[in-house]
């Protein structure tokens, strides 16, 4: 199934490719956050419904409590991190190409494990076998 972020993934590692001329950072950047974002709000919206319209970070704070630890750090590093990387900076180099691949390697890798494939989220959600995920 494709879905909106894994598009904007594919157009993230698109211009890292061609990343020669521009403002291909920023871009890449902007296009990763938004993929992130986007598949933060799918998990939302198959899992919890209405929690896609809270803030982003709110978002991210609660996921511990329906995946593993590791996939809610995860997300909230490199939310953190490309949030940084799309602010313009006096004093900060733009975020370098290798810095960029692994804030993409990590956004595929959190939008894997928010929706596997052929897996139902309620089954995988420990928040939804407790009951916890139907407050």
């Amino acid at each position: 199934m494709t879905t909106a972020y894994t598009h904007l993934l594919d157009d993230a590692d698109t211009v890292l490719r061609s990343a020669s001329r521009g403002p291909w950072s920023r871009t890449s950047a902007f296009l990763l956050r938004k993929a992130l974002e986007s598949c933060v709000r799918e998990f939302w919206r198959r899992t919890q419904p209405g929690m896609e319209c809270c803030r982003m970070r709110t978002q991210l704070l609660c996921l511990a409590q329906y995946v593993d630890g590791a996939t809610a750090r995860r997300a909230f590093g490199a939310w953190a991190a490309l949030s940084a990387a799309c602010h313009y900076h006096g004093y900060e180099l733009n975020p370098t190409a290798d810095e960029l691949r692994a804030l993409h390697d990590e956004v595929r890798v959190v939008a894997e494990r928010l929706h596997p494939a052929g897996a139902s989220l309620d089954s995988e959600s420990p928040a939804m076998r407790t009951g916890l995920g139907r407050i």
